[in-house]
Protein backbone atom coordinates (compact mmCIF):
# COMPACT_ATOMS: atom_id res chain seq x y z
CA UNK A 1 0.00 0.00 0.00
CA UNK A 2 2.61 2.24 0.95
CA UNK A 3 4.97 2.21 -1.52
CA UNK A 4 1.86 2.12 -4.38
CA UNK A 5 0.96 5.43 -2.42
CA UNK A 6 4.31 6.93 -3.17
CA UNK A 7 4.39 5.80 -6.55
CA UNK A 8 0.91 7.59 -7.51
CA UNK A 9 2.24 10.73 -5.82
CA UNK A 10 5.26 10.83 -8.08
CA UNK A 11 7.47 10.60 -4.75
CA UNK A 12 11.29 9.21 -6.06
CA UNK A 13 12.57 7.05 -3.28
CA UNK A 14 15.21 4.63 -2.60
CA UNK A 15 14.63 1.02 -1.31
CA UNK A 16 15.87 -0.71 1.57
CA UNK A 17 15.58 -4.55 2.35
CA UNK A 18 16.84 -5.74 5.87
CA UNK A 19 16.54 -8.52 7.80
CA UNK A 20 14.10 -7.41 10.52
CA UNK A 21 13.92 -9.01 14.05
CA UNK A 22 11.04 -8.96 16.71
CA UNK A 23 11.86 -5.78 19.64
CA UNK A 24 14.53 -4.67 16.81
CA UNK A 25 13.24 -1.61 16.40
CA UNK A 26 15.09 1.52 14.42
CA UNK A 27 18.22 0.71 16.31
CA UNK A 28 18.24 -2.92 14.39
CA UNK A 29 17.12 -1.39 11.01
CA UNK A 30 19.60 1.35 11.11
CA UNK A 31 22.14 -0.80 12.00
CA UNK A 32 21.86 -3.27 9.54
CA UNK A 33 21.50 -0.98 6.69
CA UNK A 34 24.62 1.42 8.31
CA UNK A 35 22.01 4.37 8.41
CA UNK A 36 22.91 7.00 11.48
CA UNK A 37 19.68 6.06 13.85
CA UNK A 38 18.81 9.44 13.95
CA UNK A 39 17.80 9.20 10.39
CA UNK A 40 15.66 6.73 10.43
CA UNK A 41 12.21 7.70 11.13
CA UNK A 42 9.56 5.53 13.24
CA UNK A 43 5.78 5.62 12.68
CA UNK A 44 4.56 5.16 15.95
CA UNK A 45 0.32 4.80 16.15
CA UNK A 46 -0.85 6.70 19.69
CA UNK A 47 -4.16 7.42 21.08
CA UNK A 48 -5.68 10.53 22.71
CA UNK A 49 -7.77 10.12 26.03
CA UNK A 50 -10.86 9.57 24.18
CA UNK A 51 -9.05 6.43 22.32
CA UNK A 52 -8.79 8.46 18.92
CA UNK A 53 -5.67 7.59 17.04
CA UNK A 54 -3.16 9.76 15.92
CA UNK A 55 0.31 9.01 14.29
CA UNK A 56 3.96 10.39 15.52
CA UNK A 57 6.59 10.31 13.07
CA UNK A 58 9.60 10.39 15.43
CA UNK A 59 13.67 10.21 15.04
CA UNK A 60 14.78 6.18 15.26
CA UNK A 61 17.11 7.16 18.39
CA UNK A 62 14.44 9.08 20.17
CA UNK A 63 11.21 8.16 22.21
CA UNK A 64 8.13 10.60 22.16
CA UNK A 65 7.64 13.13 25.18
CA UNK A 66 3.45 12.52 26.07
CA UNK A 67 3.25 15.58 27.83
CA UNK A 68 5.17 17.60 25.70
CA UNK A 69 3.09 15.97 22.86
CA UNK A 70 -0.48 16.30 24.61
CA UNK A 71 0.19 19.90 25.35
CA UNK A 72 0.39 20.83 21.76
CA UNK A 73 -2.26 18.59 19.93
CA UNK A 74 -4.43 20.03 22.59
CA UNK A 75 -5.28 16.66 24.50
CA UNK A 76 -5.09 16.39 28.26
CA UNK A 77 -2.74 12.89 27.36
CA UNK A 78 -1.79 10.24 25.04
CA UNK A 79 -0.27 6.72 25.12
CA UNK A 80 0.72 4.54 22.28
CA UNK A 81 -1.88 2.55 21.47
CA UNK A 82 -1.16 -1.53 22.09
CA UNK A 83 0.04 -3.49 19.08
CA UNK A 84 -3.15 -4.96 18.15
CA UNK A 85 -5.30 -1.83 18.34
CA UNK A 86 -1.98 0.14 16.25
CA UNK A 87 -2.78 -2.56 14.02
CA UNK A 88 -6.66 -2.04 13.64
CA UNK A 89 -6.12 1.95 12.96
CA UNK A 90 -2.83 1.54 10.72
CA UNK A 91 -4.10 -1.24 8.40
CA UNK A 92 -0.17 -2.88 9.21
CA UNK A 93 1.68 -4.95 11.51
CA UNK A 94 3.82 -3.74 13.97
CA UNK A 95 6.73 -3.41 13.46
CA UNK A 96 6.08 -2.52 9.58
CA UNK A 97 3.45 0.17 9.95
CA UNK A 98 4.28 3.36 7.13
CA UNK A 99 2.39 6.66 7.50
CA UNK A 100 1.89 5.93 3.84
CA UNK A 101 -1.28 4.17 2.42
CA UNK A 102 -2.86 4.00 6.39
CA UNK A 103 -6.56 2.53 6.36
CA UNK A 104 -7.69 5.06 8.91
CA UNK A 105 -7.37 8.88 8.21
CA UNK A 106 -5.70 9.98 11.70
CA UNK A 107 -3.79 12.93 12.23
CA UNK A 108 -0.11 12.66 11.93
CA UNK A 109 2.44 14.78 13.27
CA UNK A 110 5.99 14.94 12.61
CA UNK A 111 8.91 15.69 15.25
CA UNK A 112 10.18 19.30 13.86
CA UNK A 113 14.25 18.32 13.62
CA UNK A 114 13.32 15.37 11.18
CA UNK A 115 12.34 18.24 8.55
CA UNK A 116 15.92 19.63 8.56
CA UNK A 117 17.50 16.35 7.57
CA UNK A 118 18.00 16.18 4.02
CA UNK A 119 16.48 12.55 3.60
CA UNK A 120 15.06 9.80 5.66
CA UNK A 121 14.62 6.51 5.95
CA UNK A 122 10.78 5.40 6.87
CA UNK A 123 9.16 1.98 7.39
CA UNK A 124 7.80 1.24 3.34
CA UNK A 125 4.78 -0.96 4.43
CA UNK A 126 6.57 -4.13 5.81
CA UNK A 127 8.35 -5.43 8.14
CA UNK A 128 12.27 -5.33 6.81
CA UNK A 129 11.86 -3.16 4.20
CA UNK A 130 12.30 1.24 4.67
CA UNK A 131 11.97 3.56 1.98
CA UNK A 132 14.65 6.69 1.88
CA UNK A 133 13.29 10.03 1.08
CA UNK A 134 13.04 13.42 1.21
CA UNK A 135 11.74 14.60 4.25
CA UNK A 136 9.45 16.83 3.26
CA UNK A 137 7.53 14.68 1.16
CA UNK A 138 5.74 13.58 4.46
CA UNK A 139 4.49 17.37 4.78
CA UNK A 140 2.97 17.54 1.55
CA UNK A 141 1.61 14.05 1.31
CA UNK A 142 0.65 13.38 4.87
CA UNK A 143 -0.20 17.72 6.03
CA UNK A 144 2.04 16.02 8.94
CA UNK A 145 2.10 18.69 11.29
CA UNK A 146 5.50 19.61 13.02
CA UNK A 147 6.04 18.80 16.68
CA UNK A 148 8.74 19.28 19.29
CA UNK A 149 8.43 16.19 21.94
CA UNK A 150 11.49 14.50 21.39
CA UNK A 151 13.43 12.79 23.86
CA UNK A 152 16.89 11.35 23.26
CA UNK A 153 17.16 7.89 24.73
Amino acid sequence: MATRFLRSQGVVFDEYVYEWQPHGGAAHSAEALGLDPFTVVKTLVMQDQDARPLVVLMHGNCSVSTKALARQVACKWVEPCTPAVAERHSGYQVGGTSPFGLKRAMPIYIERSILDLPRIAINGGQRGYLVGMDPQECVRLLQAVPVDCALAE
